[in-house]
């Protein structure tokens, strides 16, 4: 994995913060894009795609996908898949569970929890890492570009 320099910081005061954030960065997402999404519980990882899909002209409900591991979703241009691992013990799961084909150059893959998987069981390597943490009523978030497809939505999100 090529480390990328590219580093976005930001304070998220207000959940309202957190779907515009998640809502601007939805114009740089291209097909084949794989973002992990990292923090404790509560640090607002759904709320971000929220966001996301709002900007992508989703108007439905999002919700986590806590339960059913993943959520799908076809909004304007792309295949979107919210996936959450959290209830992942083993990360050979993700192989059993069967989502491999989720990932390919025609979709857009959200991972929450990707720590509970591993490269080995096919988890592919993040486009864009997303660390949000609690801070006070709020969130901070950093966002790492770890390709050049990160690299290039992180830029038009830091130039909108």
């Amino acid at each position: 994995m090529t480390e990328h320099k590219a580093e976005f910081t930001r304070s998220l005061p207000a959940e309202a913060d957190t779907l515009a954030l998640g809502d601007a960065l939805a114009a740089g997402l291209t097909p084949g894009m794989v973002i992990y999404l990292i923090g404790e519980l509560g640090a607002g990882k759904t709320t971000l795609a929220r966001g996301l899909l709002r900007g992508l002209g989703f108007k439905g409900k999002v919700k986590s996908p806590t339960f059913t591991l993943v959520e799908v979703y076809e909004v304007s241009r792309l295949y979107l898949y919210h996936f959450d691992f959290y209830r992942f013990s083993d990360p050979r799961e993700l192989g059993e569970a069967g989502f491999r084909e989720y990932f390919n150059p025609q979709s857009v893959c959200l991972v929450e929890w990707p720590e509970k998987s591993n490269r080995a069981a096919g988890l592919p390597a993040a486009d864009l890492r997303i660390v949000l943490h609690v801070a006070g009523l709020g969130r901070n978030v950093s966002i790492f570009a770890d390709s050049e497809a990160g690299a290039s939505c992180l830029k038009r999100l830091q130039t909108s």
